[in-house]
Formats: structure tokens, sequence, C-alpha cells
């Protein structure tokens, strides 16, 4: 016990020194918010990655998925990695990034506001934000509370109030250039982590052949009639686990807290080396995560689904491992949820204060006074998180993913849509845009209050946002075309900032002649 409440301490203590160190850079708007658009790949691939994945990945989606679809579980966590990281910044890095610091947008509602140069957007999406992250946020806690109970036997409540507390200080002192620095470390710590659990996990079931031989001879009557159905490719129920890879991988690509780490990057070097390790990072991480929890049927015997829901699947299976183990698990589960809490609570809180409160409350904000709105709405939003985790705690409101999968859906199904047809197609209008905000919320407030209007497949939070996702592709474009196009000088002068010339290597572009005596006739000077 002294080893690993020594661990927590050191760790305590690094991440709050990192958030004062990092003042000079939380100064004004942008610096606070954006890290002054100053930041490197490394730093900002694993902000990306430790945004991504959380306790409610570890806890929650891998012992529930793990448990349905059996070592089949894997698929999404590399369809994280291939469509929730490779492809999300292969299509929206460069083109964010460009078109964000263009119309000097810092937030996405702000983003939404100057491309379709529309107020009432703006407070929407910025709205939405609000209310829809802090349902994630009380999950973050719901599934650390869960560890540090079987780790420590420690209140609930304590856990929730530390947590919360310590994630506010580093976040309000340093800003998003020190949740970046401390993403880096959670990182780094999440990595080794995931690969030493697993080693453990899997030689407690006498190694990898053995576990797999294991699981092919479980039987569930319930869930499905095919022998070995958990030891199989695809598992029990392809289907709803396309489902959940498109939830839990395409999501990404709408969601503020990581579409706003491309605001950040500061250059064309930065995104690809970013692409690559955000990638790699993501096939550990999430695809390690899922791959463990693939095991949870192993330790059936352990525990009990019925009474103490998926949840409790990951902490049975880590709760038989040494005490130096259970102390680096506590640990990387603490980064993973930490880090991601840090990116809700600013994202959530700068987005209120720049989008909703700023011009539209208050006039003529200062940048200082803008700086400290955005501290003290950190607060409150941690606050509020606290509160509604504490009352689900206490009440059988839902399941981790469940709550993740309300967020998810109402989040990426109302911005995906805009979002890629506004950084990519002239043709966007404003009231595409609302279509998909009004059935994306809409429908996953729906499926919340009265799941019964909709059919089987759809009554579940995961294939509802899913569906949710895929529609905004579809709306976006049909309520464009049926709706007057935006103004061409208003088009015309957001996408002029991808005319602008950049000067590349030769082995990247065929050079014009005259740039090609220029650059010889330079490289003579020299």
């Amino acid at each position: 016990m002294g080893i690993k409440i020594g661990i927590l301490v050191v760790y305590f203590a690094i991440m709050v020194g990192i958030g004062l160190y990092c003042r000079k850079h939380a100064t004004d708007v942008k610096g606070f918010v954006l890290g002054g658009r100053s930041v490197g790949p490394w730093l900002t691939a694993f902000a990306y990655g430790t945004s991504y994945f959380s306790a409610v990945v570890f806890v929650g989606y891998a012992g529930q998925f793990g448990w349905k679809y059996g070592i089949a579980s894997t698929w999404i966590g590399l369809g994280n990695a291939i469509i929730g990281s490779l492809l999300a910044w292969v299509i929206l890095g460069r083109r964010t990034r460009i078109m964000t610091q263009h119309l000097d947008s810092a937030t996405m509602p702000e983003f939404f506001g100057s491309r379709f140069d529309s107020k009432s957007l703006k407070i929407g999406a910025s709205a939405l934000i609000f209310i829809f992250l802090i349902p994630y946020t009380a999950s973050l806690y719901n599934g650390l509370s869960r560890l540090f109970a079987m780790a420590f036997d420690i209140d609930f409540t304590i856990c929730v109030i530390v947590m919360a507390v310590l994630t506010g200080i580093y976040v309000i002192a340093g800003g998003y250039m020190a949740t970046a620095i401390n993403d880096f470390i959670q990182g780094i710590i999440m990595l080794f982590g995931i690969c030493a659990v697993i080693a453990a996990v899997l030689q407690s079931k006498g190694g990898f052949t053995e576990a797999m031989h294991s699981l092919a001879e479980v039987q569930d009557p319930e869930a499905t009639a095919m022998n070995g159905a958990f030891a199989s490719f695809l598992g029990p129920d392809p289907l709803n686990l396309l489902g959940v890879v498109v939830l839990t991988s395409l999501g990404t690509w709408g969601l503020p807290q990581m579409v706003q780490k491309f605001y950040a990057i500061n250059s064309e070097n930065a995104i690809k080396k970013g692409t690559i390790i955000s990638t790699l990072f993501a096939v550990v991480v999430s695809g390690g995560c899922y791959f463990l929890g693939g095991f949870g049927r192993l330790f059936s015997d352990q525990v009990d689904v019925v009474a103490n829901g998926f949840d409790s699947i990951i902490p049975t299976m880590l709760s038989g491992l040494s005490d130096a183990l259970i102390g680096l698990v506590v640990l990387l589960v603490l980064s993973a949820s930490m880090s991601t809490l840090s990116s809700l609570v600013i994202a959530s809180s700068s987005t209120l204060t720049l989008d909703f409160i700023n011009k539209n409350f208050i006039k003529d904000m200062s940048e200082k006074t803008q700086v400290r709105m955005i501290r003290v709405l950190i607060v409150v939003f941690i606050l509020i998180s606290v509160v509604i985790a504490l009352i689900q705690y206490n009440s059988s409101v839902t399941f981790i993913a469940q709550l993740m999968g309300i967020s998810w859906g109402a989040l990426a199904g109302s911005f995906l849509g805009p979002l890629i047809y506004g950084l990519y197609w002239k043709k966007t209008t404003k009231s595409g845009c609302w279509a998909s905000f009004i059935f994306g919320a809409g429908t996953m407030i729906l499926v919340m209050l009265c799941p019964q209007i909709f059919p089987a497949v759809l009554q579940s939070p995961i294939n509802a946002g899913a569906f949710a996702m895929i529609a905004s592709l579809i709306l976006v474009p049909v309520v464009s075309l049926l709706t007057p196009k935006p103004s061409d000088k208003l088009v015309d002068e957001c996408f002029r900032c991808y005319e602008a010339p950049a000067t590349v290597a030769s082995k990247v572009a065929l050079p014009d002649e005259e740039e090609l005596e220029k650059h010889e006739k330079n490289q003579s000077k020299k």
C-alpha cells in the first residue's frame, strides 16, 4: 500500500508542477486554449491519443465489448487506430489547421460561426458541447472509482474529488500547454502499462495459447449458439460489433476536444509525424485494451455481470495481479482519465466563454477577462460533472459505455457532417448544419428518454450514435443542395487560405521552372 500511495503522490506532484511551470503560456486566450498554435508532433499526437482513450475505454468499453464479442473486440481498437487516428489526421489535420487559423477560430463553434457567417450556429454548437460533454466527464469518474476501490478500498466520493481537484489545478494554471505536456507523460505510462498488464493477465491463464484454447471452449447459449464464438475472427455478433467500431472510430472526427488538437499543431512536418505517432499509439493502447477485454469470460467464475454490471469485469481481471502491477494499472487508468478530463474541461469552458458569453452577454471582454472567465468555468464544469457522477453512482442510471455513447453520439452526430463538408465543400449551407445539429442531438435525447419508439437495433446508445453520425454525412449535402447557396464572397474568403503558395521539396511535387531557377540561384549565393 505504501508503494502504491507513493507512486500516486509523485505522479500528482509532477502533474501539478507542470501546470505551474506552464503559466507563462496561458496569459492570453490563444495561449491558454491553443498553446499559441506552437505545439509539436509528439505532444499533439499524445494529446490526441490520451484524450481519445480513458477509463471509459479501459474499464467500460473493454469490459463490456470484450465480454460480448470475445477476442473479436480487438477490431474495435484497430478501427480506432485506422479510422479514428490515421484517417482523421490525414483528412482533417491539415485543412483544419489552415482554415481555423485563417478564420482566427480557437474553438469548433467559432469555426462554424465564421465559416457560415452565423451567430446562431455558433451559439447552438457551444450549447451542445457544454451539455453533452458533461455525461462523458461523469463516466470518467465512474470507471476510475472501480479501480481505486479494488486497489485501495477508497470511497468513491474521495476518488472523484481528488481527481477533479488535481486536474483542475494544472489545467487552470497552465492551460493547453500544461495539458499537452502532461498528456505526453501520461501517454508513456499508458503504453508501458497496457503491455505489462496484458502480459500478466495472459500469464495468469497459462499464456496466450492456453488462454485462447480456454476462450474457445466458453459456451453461453444466451449470447450465441456458435461453438468457439468468443475466440473467433468476427465474434458472435459482427453487425453490432461494426456499430461499436463506427461510433468509437468515426466519432472522433466530430468531437470538439479531439478536433481542437489540430488547431494547435505548428507545422506541416508536425502533421506528418503526428499522424504516424498517433496511429501507433492507438494500435497499442486501444488495440491492447480491447484485446485484454476479450479474455474477460475466462474470469466468469469471479465476476457477476448481472449483479455488478460490465464495469466490474476489468477490475476483477486485474485484482489477482501483484501490488506493483496493480499500482501501475491505477496509474495507467488515472493517466488516461485525467488527460481526457483536462481536454474536456478546456473544450467546454473555452467554448462557453468565447462562443456563448463573449459579445452575447458581456460586451467587449478583454483578453484577461476572457482567460479569467475560462478558468472560472473550468471549475464550474468540473463541479457539475462531479455532482452528476456522484448521483449516477448512487443510483442505477446507466453503465459507463452508455454514458459515453450518448455523449459521443450527440456531438459527433451533430458536428461530423458540418465540419467535413465545411472544410471541403463550398456549397455547404447553414441550413445543412442546423439539420445535422437537430437530428444528431435530437436522436440521442430521444434514445435516452424513450428508446421504445426506435427499432430494437437503435435502442442502444452505441448503435444510435453510429446511425446519427452516418445520417449527418447524408443530411448536410442533401439539405445544402435544397437550400439557398451561401454567398460567393463568403465562400471565396474562407477557401482562399488553401490557395496560398507553399514551398515544398521537389520529391513532394514537381517544381515550377521559375521557382527551380530561383532556388538554384539562392543555393549558389549561399
